[in-house]
Parts: structure tokens; sequence; C-alpha cells
């Protein structure tokens, strides 16, 4: 007893060390600050770090609401507050290169200290804060996210908007809506938990503006966060009703904002939640998209597009391929993919030299590669003069590698980086198939090396083709092995249906079948005793019957349907094929018939032969009988997409009976 007991002492107590040595993942973030002369100092304490093995060093990324329409993505903000009614600072910290979940928010209230701050606390936020540096492609919207959206997990969208000098206005009124849940997608991948405003902004609807509003396409072009390109698209301005881009999105809401002063920048904070559904589409890329109207027809109404990879860990280091699920009807040749390497220093100091490495896919041109955007913006390195930033690109046998050479790209962990952006960068480049590839998924990853440190693997953009649907014609005829003239289903049959299965599926897939079978009309003998009498009339004439005969006509139409079939191409001329087929009697119609021979002797005493028809019961039934089959065949032609000719076995395991059927399906 007494070792039974000190046992479960010892575990209790293993137990509780473990508990208290392993970090809880559900510890939230602890929120710190301290205000001097008006400046409050925030601080975090956050549970932590677990490393993954292999990755590189673990580490939080941070962004701050302060309550007041403020916000910072640095690790230890000040911030000025010019009211504290209602005060509420969240901290949203990210776990990158972590294996753990990311600490829960805890909002923390801020009161007014003691001290009254001086001159600080009576100057506008914006004067006292400085510029919050959202605003990098110049337009009159812009967006940003604290991370790439984690199936499950939170995600913080700051929305900002703001009156440029550009508008020649001194007050604005309008509208800013933000759209999300692609239609491309069959489940919603966000959910609206909140949405704070700090400037009297109102919900309203966005339908009376659908017809109406127009959009500048100029700032339309996809961007992706951390990936900011300066400057606008210069290409020609285009127009687009909003309800057009609308009409991508499941979700939207809006709210009506007044008086946006001259160079007045605005921030709503939108807190999403991912759905678990998105577990299905981890790796696409999937957008949310804001739209600022003015009410003024003379300032441009703008779109924001931001895309975003959805992602089954926090990974600065990541891989894209925008549209990544493709419609393979329409991808051939000339089809062009585009890929995004994003990556980041995360080191203590500058990198000068990044060698980005993809493998590509067997399906792929090389030749066609065109590299379209970079951050660092560099020219090429053959047109470089000597030891300027510039690109080189150069293959090997299954890759492609992208170095720059002679940049600076500040580490997130140097001295005076707080701005997490300048340490990001990227190479975007599209590319053509050789020709059609097979319809299976295209997967590419990258390797990312950092001067001469050891190389960082990206996760792998897979680009999948949707299943789509293949609809087909098929003709057969069928004949038995055996004859047997008291079995309908022996005699030769003629059969037209239709098939139903993916388009143009590489190896196995599953095909539905329904075609209707017109079996010829059968006549048959009965066998029955004969009966001779001599005193049989017809009509005043007295007949001798000689003969005495039972024939029945049966006729039948049916029904095939094969619910349950798996097939398998070998390759794109030969395939196989095995499953269930279950037959189904719509019309079966049986008609009896005596045929007589008669005798009659006249009045000279000459005898003449009569041949008498007589019908008797005609009996019809609709859908009179189910039979049940297996199968098994082969196909020749093209038996992915095209015609191809068929030869299948089939039998009927409760009535013994084999038979083979030939035919010839087109599947479009």
């Amino acid at each position: 007893m007494t070792k039974l007991l000190t046992s479960i002492l010892l575990f209790l107590c293993f137990t509780t060390l473990k508990a208290q040595v392993l970090p809880s993942d559900t510890v939230p973030a602890v929120i710190h600050h301290r205000t001097e002369n008006g400046i409050t100092k925030f601080t975090s304490e956050l549970r932590p770090l677990r490393a993954i093995a292999g990755a590189p060093a673990p580490f939080y990324t941070y962004f701050w609401e302060f309550g007041d329409g403020g916000f910072s993505f640095e690790e230890s903000p000040s911030h000025v507050f010019t009211r504290y009614d209602s005060i509420m600072v969240r901290l949203f910290a990210t776990n990158n290169y972590d294996d753990g979940k990311r600490p829960p928010t805890r909002p923390k209230p801020i009161v007014r200290p003691p001290v009254t701050p001086k001159p600080a606390a009576t100057k506008p936020m914006l004067a006292s804060n400085g510029s919050y540096n959202l605003f990098k492609m110049g337009g009159n919207i812009e967006m940003k996210t604290n991370c790439m959206p984690k199936p499950g997990d939170d995600m913080m969208l700051v929305f900002g908007y703001r009156n440029k000098v550009e508008n020649g206005q001194q007050n604005l009124n309008g509208t800013i809506a933000i759209l999300f849940n692609d239609v491309e997608f069959s489940n919603n991948n966000f959910e609206l938990v909140a949405a704070r405003t700090y400037h009297n902004e109102k919900k309203t609807e966005l339908k009376p503006l659908l017809n109406t509003a127009f959009l500048n396409k100029k700032t339309q072009e996809p961007i992706y966060y951390a990936s900011l390109e300066n400057g606008l698209n210069t290409s020609p301005i285009e127009k687009v009703l909003l309800k057009d881009q609308a009409k991508n999105f499941r979700s939207q809401q809006s709210w009506k904002f007044e008086n946006l002063q001259q160079n007045e920048e605005r921030f709503v904070f939108m807190h999403f939640k991912t759905t678990p559904e998105m577990l299905k589409d981890t790796n696409a890329v999937v957008r949310i998209s804001g739209a600022f109207i003015p009410d003024n027809p003379l300032v441009e109404t703008e779109f924001f597009n931001l895309e975003l990879q959805i992602v089954a860990s926090h990974d600065p280091n990541k891989m894209v391929l925008r549209k990544s699920r493709m419609n393979y009807r329409l991808t051939g040749k000339n089809r062009e993919l585009t890929y995004k390497v994003r990556f980041q220093n995360t080191g203590k100091g500058p990198a000068k030299k990044i060698d980005v490495g993809v493998n590509i896919s067997e399906v792929f041109d090389p030749s066609t590669l065109k590299v379209v955007n970079t951050k660092p913006v560099v020219v090429t390195c053959d047109s470089a003069y000597a030891n300027q930033s510039c690109l080189k690109t150069f293959f090997r046998a299954d890759s492609v590698h992208f170095v720059f050479t002679n940049i600076y790209l500040p580490g997130t962990q140097q001295k005076g980086v707080n701005d997490a952006d300048s340490t990001q960068g990227f190479v975007e480049y599209k590319i053509k198939f050789k020709e059609k590839p097979p319809k299976l998924p295209i997967k590419s990853g990258a390797a990312i090396v950092f001067d001469k440190n050891e190389p960082i693997y990206t996760n792998r953009a897979v680009g999948r083709f949707k299943m789509g649907l293949s609809p087909g014609i098929i003709i057969g005829h069928g004949f038995p092995f055996k004859t047997d003239n008291g079995n309908y289903l022996n005699h030769k049959n003629v059969g037209v249906g239709a098939t139903l299965s993916p388009y143009a599926s590489h190896r196995y897939y599953w095909q539905a079948e329904l075609y209707f079978n017109s079996f010829n009309e059968k006549t048959y003998q009965v066998p029955i005793g004969t009966e001779v009498r001599k005193d049989t009339v017809i009509n005043n004439v007295a007949y001798q019957i000689m003969d005495k005969q039972l024939y029945r006509t049966t006729k039948v139409a049916t029904i095939n349907a094969v619910p349950l079939q798996m097939r398998y191409n070998l390759h794109k001329y030969a395939g196989v094929g095995a499953g269930a087929l279950v037959a189904l009697d719509m019309y079966n119609r049986t008609a009896s018939e005596l045929r007589y021979k008669l005798r009659t002797q006249n009045a000279s005493g000459t005898t003449t032969d009569v041949d008498l028809n007589r019908a008797m019961e005609d009996i019809k039934d609709s859908f009179s009988e189910v039979r049940a089959s297996f199968f098994a065949d082969i196909q020749l032609g093209l038996v992915r997409v095209g015609p191809a000719l068929g030869l299948r076995y089939i039998y009927d395991p409760k009535t013994n009976n084999n038979r083979i059927t030939t035919y010839v399906s087109w599947k479009f």
C-alpha cells in the first residue's frame, strides 16, 4: 500500500512539473504600460516560443490597437492618447516558426495617469504619434493584415482611408466598404467578428451604390501583405461598375463617413475569424477587397484588392501561386501561371545577397519564364554597372535561381529597424506550359539562402485542376454467349444513352451511365396439345381442325443505369473499368395468338386447307422487373476526352446469364 501511494505521489509531482515546464497555448498576452510626460510606452509578456525542428529561430510579430484609432506593428511602441474614455488596448501577437497556437488577446483598459500631460496631450493625435506609413500605394484607400489567415485562427485587418491633397477637396463625405468570402470557394473563408470605428462612421447599405459607383481599376492590381510596391500602376485608367466587383463576393459591410479633412487619415479595425473550412484550401489565395466611394463625383472611386495566402503555420517565407485552382478544359500550352516567392530577413544584420532557388516542374517551358516584379526593385545583372544592385536569373537541371546581388535588406532584429516591411522582399515571375499538361497537381517549392547562411525552405505551392464535368454519349450493341429462345435477354439489343464523369481524369475516376435499351420484338412457340374436332363450324361452314399451335410475342424496353463504376486510364489511348449495372423494365408487352390449320370439303368432294389465327390475351406491364449485373470492360481510343471503342463483359449472378456488349462512346 505504501509503494502504491508513493507511486501516485511521484506521478502527480511529475505531471505538475511537466505542466509548469511546458508553456500553455491558452496563456493570453500580458500588456504592460507606463506613462511619462504624456507618452505611454507599451511592452508585453508572452509565453516562451517553441522552436520547430529544422526551422529558423522562432519569433513574434506584433499588432497593437490602441483603442483610439491608433495602431502599431512595433514590438514595444509608444503612443500619445488624446482621450481616455473607454480606451481598451489590444495586442495581437503572431508566433512565427512556432509549433503552438498564438497567444490569446486580452484587452486592457487604459485610464488617465495621475499627472495630466502638459502640451503633448493637446496636440492632434496624428501630429503626436507621427505617420502610420500605411498608404504606400499613394491612393485614398489601403489595407494591411497582421498575418496571413490560418484556419480556425484570428486575423486583424487595418482599413485605412484618407482625403489626399490631390483630391482638391477640403471636406469629403462618402462610403467605405469591405468585401470578402470569394464565390470561387464553396465555403466561407472569413467571419467578421467585430469592426471598431473611431470617427463616427455609421453602418449603411451598399446596394444603392452598386449601379452608380464606378471603380478606378488603376489601384485594383493584386497587392500582397508585406509585398507592397511603391507608386500606382501607370496603365491607362479603366472604370468598372462596383456591382461587377461585388458579385465576386458573398459577404460585405459598409460604413458612411463624413467631414474627412484634407490630408486626414482614418482607420477602421476589423477582427476576422478564419473558418475551419479553410483547411480544405490551405495554400490557396483568397481575396479581401475594399472600396472608397466619395459622394463628390469629381473624386475617383477607388478599389483595393488584398490577396492573402491561406497557411497551415505562420512563416514569413512563402511561395504563392495565384489562381491555384484551374479549369483544365481551358488550360493549354499558352496558359501562363504567376508565382510569387516572399522572403524576410529575420537576422540581426542586413543581407547583401539572397539566392531564391525554385524547383521547376517538368510540365513548364523554362524559356517562357519572365520576372515581372521584385522587391527590392533591381535591374538585371546583364544591364548593371559594376557593383550595382541587380538580379541574376539562371537555370539548372530542374530549377531556376533568382539571385539578388549587392542589395541591402535589413534584419528584423537589427538595431534601429522598426518597419517590418523593410525587412521583406519577393520575386514574382510568370511561366508557360510546354504543352497541355496532364491533369495532375503541379507542385513547386523554394529554398532561400541569405548570404552564406543555411537555406530556408518554403511551403510547396500546389496548382490543382478543378474536377469539371465531362458529359458523353454512348451507343452499344449487345449479344449473348448462348441462345435461349425462352429468354429475351439473350437476344441482340441496341442501347443509346449518356455518361457523366470528371473532365479528362488522368488515372482513377468514377463514371455514371444511363441509357435506354430497345429489344427487338420476339415471337416464339409455346408447346400445347393438338385438339382435333370434326364438328367445328365457322361462318356456317364445317371445318376439320388439322393442327393448333400457341405463339407468343414479347417486346421489352429497359433503362440501364450504372450508378457505380470505377475506371482507370492506362494511358491516353487505353482504359479499363468495372462496376455494377442495374436494369429496369420500363415496358413489357406479351401478346398470345392461336394458329389453326383447318380443312373443309365442298359439295364436289374436293378439300381446301385454311389457316386461321385468333388473338388471345394481351398483357402489358410497366416497371415490372429490376435486375442487377456486374461488368468489366476495356476501352481503346481517346479515353480521356474524345471517341473510344469499348468491349464490355456482363454477368448476371441471379440468372447465370453472360453477354458481351460492344459500344462506342464520346466524351466532351
